[in-house]
């Protein structure tokens, strides 16, 4: 999202300039060596910018446009359909826009802010940003992700905008749980699972976190910021038994939970096994105390503390 600065009438010509500084993407240090041409608009159209820049709103609704414009519905349309062949506006699904940065040139393909997106894609439906997403906005990951996950009740369509992958993962209504809010802008924020829960949904489904050993990795990162209790209340509230014997072995491996917690997890295990990581062929040998198939190899684990 870039920076305005201002818009400036020329009288004279009858036009109306929007002048913007290019944003700096979160994690990179980019120097631009060279001005930027404003883009020249009209007087309605900057009057629209304006307004969403007012409100720190960089993805918007159509809804969002009229209310700015007191534009009919179909004056709207035709504004933002204009805006979006001149390169200053990208359309991400029907009824839903994003500002195109200004160092962008006329690109009609700009998805914005993607953990925005990813809230106006769902629409009405309550989600949160979860897995490899969440890992990576909670620093417990060393790559850059190349999907965005969301969890909700509500069963949604995943699809490619522009480049960026979405993907809608379903839960229970039950397990809509343990969430924070992340701001994106000063006045626009996402609800993205919190820490201990993002290392619970990464267990779940390590598929959608590249793997158990990745989310291995996350929790050891961020393990002093975490609570073991917390740990332990969510996955016995999600209720899988899988996730019961990971967490409690990855725990009690890295010695970041008290026996008392571990004898929680211990308690509510049943006798059948489940694999360590089920992406890996279910091979390895069998650990009773967890109820686990160890198809990763301990020492690669323990190597995780090292790194």
């Amino acid at each position: 999202m870039g920076r305005f600065l201002g818009i400036f009438l020329d009288i004279n010509h009858n036009d109306c300039y929007l002048l913007c500084m290019p944003s700096r993407p979160i994690g990179n240090d980019i120097t631009t060596q060279h001005n930027i041409p404003s883009k020249t608009v009209g007087r309605q159209t900057a009057g629209l910018l304006a307004g969403l820049y007012d409100r720190s709103q960089s993805t918007f609704t159509l809804a969002d446009a009229q209310e700015i414009t007191g534009l009919s519905s179909h004056l709207a349309s035709s504004l933002l359909h204009k805006a979006v062949r001149r390169g200053l506006v990208s359309r991400v699904k029907p009824g839903v826009f994003v500002i195109v940065p200004p160092e962008l040139g006329s690109t009609p393909e700009y998805a914005g802010d993607p953990y925005l997106t990813a809230k106006k894609l769902a629409g009405s439906a309550p989600c949160f940003i979860s897995h490899a997403a969440a890992m990576e906005i909670h620093r417990m990951v060393t790559q850059p992700q190349l999907a965005v996950f969301a969890s909700s009740p509500k069963r949604l369509r995943s699809r490619t905008v522009h480049g960026t992958e979405f993907r809608f993962v379903s839960i229970k209504p039950e397990h809509y749980f343990g969430t924070v809010k992340h701001w994106v802008t000063k006045q626009e924020s996402v609800g993205i699972s919190d820490l201990e829960r993002t290392v619970i949904d990464g267990l779940r489904q390590p598929e959608y976190c590249g793997g158990v050993t990745e989310v291995a990795k996350g929790l050891w990162m961020r393990h002093q910021d975490m609570q073991a209790a917390k740990l332990v209340d969510y996955a016995l509230r999600i209720g899988t038994g899988a996730v019961l014997r990971r967490l409690g072995y990855l725990l009690e491996l890295y010695a970041i939970a008290p026996q008392n917690e571990l004898a929680r997890l211990r308690d509510a295990l049943s006798e059948t096994y489940a694999p360590l990581d089920p992406m890996l062929p279910e091979e390895g040998t069998h650990l009773r105390r967890w109820r686990l198939q160890l198809n990763i190899a301990p020492q690669e684990l323990e190597s995780v503390r090292a790194s």
